[in-house]
């Protein structure tokens, strides 16, 4: 789903999230997310000639026992008084950029729990906190969480789903814009139905 939909945010379409069915209530479907990814067209837009890409990728487990693989990505950037046509970093320079995104991405994964996570990847903050610490190895610009994907889930817990969706307030999703099947109306009415009929 993208997360403008989710939000109603024109700008936030850059982010792709990955919501899993974990537990099917009546009508209502409770999902629990299961990655995020940046889309193709913003990737390839951040692209250019004349600097050098770094990636890093790290494995953190979250306080509640996920395990999550996070990847970065970031660009570097011209000085304000270059003359220099490119900006190529030394690889020396890239190790240690790499070094300090990994750090980065442990330490803001591993103190807190997923929910927590997905609220930092969300206005890019682990990326401008990557950004701000390796302006004295060289400037960087654009560096953003790639991906997250998730590798380990802990063992399934109903109370701490409903938890997560208790704090939804009014928020009942959007109605289909398709009319629904009569078939499926019907068997959910005859569901109903017999239902009511067992109560008395």
């Amino acid at each position: 789903v993208n997360l403008a939909d989710l939000n109603n945010d024109e700008d936030q379409a850059s982010k792709k999230v990955r919501l899993c069915i974990e537990e099917v209530q009546g009508r209502h479907c409770l999902t629990d997310f299961h990655g995020m990814e940046l889309t193709r067209d913003k990737i390839c837009s951040l692209i250019r000639k004349w600097t050098t890409l770094i990636e890093a990728h790290v494995d953190v487990k979250t306080t509640d026992n996920y395990m999550v693989r996070m990847f970065c990505i970031a660009f570097t950037k011209r000085r304000t008084d270059q003359v220099k046509s490119n900006c190529y970093a030394q690889t020396a320079q890239i190790r240690k950029i790499r070094k300090k995104m990994t750090d980065i991405m442990t330490q803001e994964a591993s103190k807190v729990q997923l929910r927590e996570l997905v609220k930092k990847l969300i206005p890019e903050s682990v990326g401008k906190e990557i950004e701000k610490q390796c302006q004295g190895i060289f400037p960087i610009k654009d560096c953003l969480i790639r991906k997250v994907k998730i590798l380990k889930k802990p063992k399934f817990d109903i109370t701490k789903l409903m938890e997560l969706h208790g704090d939804g307030g009014d928020d009942a999703g959007i109605e289909m814009l398709r009319p629904e099947n009569e078939d499926a109306q019907n068997t959910l009415s005859a569901d109903i139905a017999a239902a009511q009929q067992d109560d008395e």
